[in-house]
């Protein structure tokens, strides 16, 4: 066989067919069309592969371990067509970033195994952040505080579903330089407009969060940073009347915070006009403007 001038898979078919004896100068063509363990890729193979990488539609983890490399954070990721792919992102303490694409195609559950939370000092505890929805901008991270007093990450912990294509994952060990303890605070959402209106809430400064929800929910953020911070969104693009999200401490029926959404726009990630602190009993209730109903 000339060099880098491959015989075609069905000619070398023909080559085996029964009754027939392959000569040497075949069973050399069969041998050079196969690569070897032992063989390494030509530049031209690396970059060609790299180009094509850009075309791959499999989503992708892209994750940071700031933490001790001795530690398990296993994450499992599910497709409708292959075996669950386990990476642990615990292993090698790698700090420069690791990209891995997912085995099958979307769409993708992405999960945890138990992480462990060992190797911590008095005050000291992992910080957990990541991302599934890029259409957050820069309010995308999701964080949870893990280790010491506070529970680990539990098995089957679900990260949501993955929106685009890149699920990032980080970990981090820091000192707060006292314990802390989990606080829980109940939101009750009522929607009184025709419109589709979500929630998103960060809790202590973004040391915790919870991601975009229309129903009601119990926070279960930190006594280190007793004060939640609320989002929206609502497409009003087909809607001509402004809305307002008003939040009132449901024991007292204090006004707190106001967030706005204006008429025909699309409203992506508005904020309320304040935070809610020290708060246990939350409602929030969103009605057209009281001039335009």
């Amino acid at each position: 066989m000339e060099e880098n001038k491959l015989t075609p898979r069905e000619e070398l078919k023909t080559y085996f067919k029964t009754g027939k004896y392959p000569t040497q100068n075949q069973f050399s063509d069969l041998i050079d069309s196969l690569r070897h363990k032992e063989d390494g890729l030509t530049n031209k193979e690396i970059v060609t592969l790299a180009n094509r990488l850009g075309a791959i539609e499999n989503g992708f983890i892209g994750y940071v371990n700031y933490a001790a490399a001795d530690e398990e954070f296993p994450i499992v990721i599910s497709s409708q067509d292959e075996e669950d792919l386990v990476i642990d992102a615990g292993k090698g303490n790698n700090t420069e970033g690791v990209k891995q694409y997912f085995l099958g195609s979307a769409p993708y559950t992405i999960k945890a195994k138990k992480f462990s939370a060992e190797n911590l000092g008095e005050n000291e505890y992992y910080v957990l952040r990541y991302e599934t929805d890029p259409t957050y901008m820069f309010y995308s991270m999701m964080s949870r505080l893990f280790g010491n007093t506070l529970p680990s990450i539990p098995d089957g912990f679900d990260f949501g579903p993955l929106k685009g294509k890149r699920f990032y994952f980080e970990i981090s060990k820091r000192s707060y330089g006292q314990k802390i303890n989990i606080v829980n605070t109940n939101i009750k959402f009522v929607n009184k407009t025709d419109a589709f209106i979500e929630y998103m809430i960060y809790g202590g400064g973004n040391l915790w969060g919870h991601e975009y929800t229309s129903g009601d929910i119990v926070t279960d953020h930190y006594d280190i940073g007793d004060f939640l911070t609320f989002f929206y969104r609502a497409d009003l693009r087909k809607i001509d009347k402004n809305i307002e999200c008003r939040i009132y401490d449901e024991d007292t029926d204090l006004l707190l915070a106001t967030g706005y959404l204006a008429a025909n726009q699309n409203n992506v990630n508005i904020p309320n006009n304040g935070s809610i602190n020290k708060t246990r009993n939350v409602r929030i209730e969103c009605d057209y403007a009281i001039n335009e109903k």
